[in-house]
């Protein structure tokens, strides 16, 4: 059926006309790592581009509504004469949508954002589409063996931007039968904005962030707060992390195991995950875990990462982990499983150099933990403690046949978090402003800054040699 769509004001003729980019991605006002990540791409190019969004939610309260968000980025961002709509939708559109869309807004590119059988359909409008714009895509796809069945997906668009070093070596290996070349396969890992993350040191906002802390664990004596920002849900490893932080209380002296504390920044509940507050009822009562469940904005969010002392990420097959790169933009020095694009947050150096994509299509990834762990040519950041996984588990599924599935163990996990407890806190907190420094160059490129700018490079080399093209396979997934 298709959806009836209101029809838009026509757009001021006397504004500077822009290139327009249509975005299908999670709602960009949605609190998603997608929903994050896809604001910082658009409102970090504002000045250059017009935006367009088709905004997925599994059911969204706003679908059939068209949003216009120029007066509210005018009024809260003080952009003027940007142009930002926003075409709501549950799930991830169709065709029809975005027929209609194409017809009113007139795009000059498409860029979508996620796991692209999430727009199988788009796929399947490839001939109709690329005649007249190009297809850009922001690839989160993180692990090897590289995934034949992602050939078709790769070749369609005229332009990837991988979020990890790893992923970019992958897209290279699953197009070698028609080799992408350096501008249209890049790397882009996702942007951090400094404006919202930062280290906490002027007085006024050191008292607030104390209350903050007092209402969120109480004004009672803390030695050590171990933070949790993720999902609840079962990749995420939640309850590998619970037993990594027992084990880390248990070696503790008693009389100080009540002075540390496990700040957990999810759904205590979900149906995807676990009902925590009765694992830790059943499994580890007399351990002190609190429950940060609303939610936060931006500057409540740079609070609870500075009253941290670590952050912890030991998802699996996990494509960025946005968490813990916000917690090194912070200050805070963060443990991580050794995956996907949480390799590039490490700042791992071979022979005292940075990784890049092509030494990942040589070694693939650093998942072999025999291979790596006590490797003396490697070596990694001060801001983080790595942990290697010693599991992987062979997964799948009907539309993704394969994908191994990679576990840390949590008593290397409990390990690392004792190794960061031991530390003095002044030296701990000089560990993570290196982090903090890392993310912000140009090493990583993982500040908001950086990522925009790459986008708008890209962007514009992709659309600069774009060329319709003449023969396409229709694609039958």
């Amino acid at each position: 059926m298709t959806m009836k769509l209101p029809k838009l004001q026509s757009v001021d003729s006397t504004r500077p006309k822009k290139k327009k980019i249509l975005l299908l991605s999670d709602d960009l006002r949605m609190s998603s790592g997608v929903g994050t990540m896809s604001k910082e791409i658009v409102l970090g190019t504002l000045d250059k581009y017009d935006w367009v969004q088709i905004g997925g939610a599994i059911k969204h309260p706003d679908e059939g509504k068209v949003i216009d968000m120029n007066q509210q980025i005018k009024e809260e961002i003080g952009i003027d004469g940007a142009y930002l709509k926003i075409y709501p939708t549950s799930g991830y559109g169709n065709p029809d949508l975005l027929r209609q869309i194409m017809e009113i807004e007139k795009p000059d590119a498409i860029l979508h954002y996620t796991d692209p059988r999430f727009w199988g359909w788009l796929y399947h409008m490839e001939h109709e589409l690329r005649q007249h714009i190009p297809i850009f895509y922001y690839n989160i796809w993180d692990d090897w063996p590289a995934p034949q069945y992602n050939e078709f997906f790769y070749e369609s668009c005229d332009l990837i931007m991988n979020i990890s070093k790893q992923t970019h070596a992958i897209v290279q290996e699953v197009c070698k039968n028609k080799p992408r070349t350096e501008w249209d396969s890049t790397y882009v890992p996702h942007g951090i904005n400094e404006k919202y993350f930062y280290p906490i040191t002027e007085k006024e906002e050191l008292l607030e962030m104390r209350k903050f802390k007092n209402q969120l664990i109480g004004n009672k004596p803390n030695d050590f707060i171990l933070l949790y920002v993720n999902r609840n849900i079962r990749r995420k490893m939640v309850g590998d992390s619970l037993l990594a932080f027992q084990q880390f209380v248990n070696s503790l002296p008693e009389e100080k195991r009540s002075r540390v504390t496990y700040v957990m920044h999810t759904q205590p509940v979900d149906q995807n995950g676990t009902d925590l507050p009765k694992l830790i009822e059943h499994l580890m009562p007399e351990v002190n875990v609190v429950f940060s469940h609303q939610k936060l904005g931006n500057k409540e969010m740079n609070y609870l990462y500075n009253i941290a002392d670590v952050t912890m990420n030991l998802a699996s097959n996990e494509g960025f982990g946005l968490g813990t790169c916000e917690s090194l933009m912070a200050g805070t020095p963060i443990i991580v499983n050794v995956t996907g694009g949480m390799q590039d947050q490490c700042g791992f150096k071979l022979r005292d150099k940075l990784l890049n994509y092509r030494d990942y299509g040589a070694i693939k990834s650093l998942h072999n933990w025999k291979n790596w762990e006590n490797n003396e040519e490697l070596t990694w950041g001060e801001w983080v403690k790595p942990v290697w996984p010693k599991t992987r588990s062979l997964m799948g599924s009907v539309p993704t046949p394969y994908i191994f599935d990679d576990r840390c163990d949590w008593e290397d996990a409990a390990d690392r978090l004792k190794e960061w407890y031991e530390m003095d806190k002044d030296e701990r907190r000089k560990c993570g402003i290196k982090g903090h420094y890392f993310v912000k160059s140009t090493d990583s490129n993982m500040s908001a800054k950086n990522m925009c700018r790459l986008f708008y490079e890209h962007m514009e080399t992709a659309m600069e040699k774009f060329e319709p093209r003449k023969k396409f396979n229709i694609y039958k997934g």
